[in-house]
């Protein structure tokens, strides 16, 4: 089984199977992040936001092509800032991605790790996930329910907070 950076040097894949390692390392540390916080159960719909959001973010944050291995701690403030509540967070994300699909447009590799990320980030995007409403109006129209007011959100919105909260327990 190969994996980035151990390509064949002849150029000939041999019918091998190319494994996403970038991708799987990323997830590993975000998984790791969030089952050290106790946030959420690791069966949840919002753990897996968390955590692929969180994966996007380290995955992405990555520009010299190589993950930190054990330098994980010195990336944690890296990672703090780029998931902070003021950040732009998914417009960096589609940025990225962008520079990371026109890097792999010219190449004749196949892109095993971008393409689990793409998928991380589509998931994100189209699930709606049904969370408590953080602008509702404390005391305002009650509901009846104790929680008080839902309301359908994207899962990068409620994955991005649980994410950074989960860096900040670490």
């Amino acid at each position: 089984m190969l994996h980035r950076g151990h390509e064949p040097a002849d150029g000939a894949d041999d019918g091998e199977l190319t494994v996403p390692m970038a991708w799987f390392y990323a997830e590993y540390i975000a998984d790791e992040l969030l089952r050290t916080g106790d946030l959420m159960p690791p069966t949840s719909f919002e753990f897996r936001a968390g955590r692929d959001a969180l994966a996007l973010t380290i995955f992405l944050s990555d520009t010299d092509g190589e993950l930190p291995g054990i330098r994980v701690v010195t990336q944690l403030e890296t990672w703090l800032s780029l998931t902070a509540y003021d950040q732009p967070w998914q417009d960096w994300v589609r940025e990225r991605m962008a520079q990371l699909a026109a890097g792999a447009a010219g190449s004749t590799d196949p892109a095993p790790d971008l393409d689990l990320a793409s998928a991380a980030w589509r998931w994100l995007e189209e699930t709606e996930l049904l969370a408590p409403d953080l602008n509702a109006v404390p005391g305002g129209a009650g509901t009846g329910e104790e929680e008080g007011p839902k309301v359908w959100t994207p899962a990068w919105q409620l994955g991005l907070p649980l994410g950074h909260l989960a860096i900040h327990l670490f």
